[in-house]
């Protein structure tokens, strides 16, 4: 077993999926054990850090990496296995800020109301209860949320030699912030550029659908990823597999573009497993999926569509020449 493990400094965080060079390289089979800032550097600690005064933008969502991994070229797809994903610290950070959130008028939905305060909650996460303990700021109200760890941001770089911000998703990953992507999931990236170039950060010891306050529970995170590659096999856009179902993803604006860019990728992807006609995978999918919401407040929005494999009868095997089922194993040896 190939272990590496990569703790970054800050000056080598990146803010960019594409534009950086590697930190280094991996080869498939790799297991990777990575330390991953929150969104705000570490530099929120307490209510009274403000980001706009401790933290420098656009300097915000950091990633660690990116990883080039050996053999990878466009065209191909690569698999990361999230085998464990631990907050690093006992406490995390929430916020709200002016013009940023579902809920407040932003840059492009112009209102004429004041914008949000900028607000911090921390909370005390304890690993041994499963809990993160969020404290209302306007009363003494407390009570324990159960820990449900997961990571926001994580892709390759783009085509073209196009470099994104990390906070912006698309078709390749970035910050989707779905908490399907916790550990135990395969997340399937398309290739772009040789060696992929793979980043993953912005830890969550949990989120709400949809993060619709803009943030989640941000946290620092040690985590686990078992790498492989799938040679000559594309991706359209980021899909996730865990033991039970399949999903796809979209990420855009409007919201509906998003949801039609994910159960497109479905439906299609449904089809092509089962040898069904697209109308009728169209049928299966509208029948039996499930559509969990990323974010809604990024600068594109992020839908999941989520089907059960047992809907795919045998065509739910062997996906992605079974990758996450041998990431799997390969991760449980690891923890053995």
């Amino acid at each position: 077993m190939n272990v590496v493990s990569y703790h970054p400094s800050p000056e080598e965080l990146s803010y960019t999926f594409g534009g950086r060079a590697p930190v280094g390289k991996v080869r498939p089979g790799t297991i990777l054990e990575l330390y991953t800032e929150d969104c705000f550097g570490g530099r929120v600690r307490t209510t009274e850090d403000l980001p706009s005064q401790v933290c420098e933008f656009p300097y915000l969502n950091p990633v660690t990496g990116p990883f080039h991994v050996e053999g990878a070229e466009p065209g191909d797809t690569l698999a990361l296995h999230f085998v464990r994903i631990t907050p690093a610290r006992d406490w995390a950070v929430s916020t709200t800020f002016p013009h940023f959130g579902a809920l407040t008028g932003t840059h492009t939905t112009a209102m004429l109301q004041p914008p949000l305060e900028e607000r911090v909650w921390r909370y005390d996460l304890d690993l041994d209860k499963g809990v993160a303990v969020y404290h209302a700021r306007s009363s003494d109200f407390s009570v324990e949320l159960p820990l449900d760890p997961m990571h926001g941001t994580v892709g390759v770089a783009p085509g073209a030699n196009e470099a994104r911000m990390s906070i912006t998703p698309d078709a390749h990953g970035g910050n989707m912030d779905t908490p399907e992507l916790r550990a135990g999931v395969t997340v399937y990236l398309g290739v772009n550029v040789e060696g992929g170039l793979f980043a993953i950060g912005d830890g969550h010891a949990r989120q709400g659908h949809g993060e619709v306050c803009g943030t989640a529970v941000e946290s620092a995170m040690n985590t686990v990823v078992a790498v492989e590659l799938i040679k000559g096999v594309a991706t359209p856009w980021p899909r996730l597999e865990d033991d039970l179902h399949l999903m796809s993803t979209g990420s855009a604006r409007p919201l509906e573009d998003a949801y039609r860019i994910s159960q497109h990728d479905l439906v299609t992807w449904t089809s092509e497993l089962t040898g069904l006609d697209t109308l009728d995978a169209y049928q299966l999918v509208s029948q039996a999926g499930e559509a969990p919401v990323g974010n809604v407040c990024d600068t594109n929005y992020t839908m999941v569509a989520k089907l059960p494999k047992t809907c795919l009868g045998g065509g739910g095997s062997g996906v992605y020449e079974s990758a996450h089922d041998r990431l799997r194993a390969l991760g449980s040896q690891y923890t053995s």
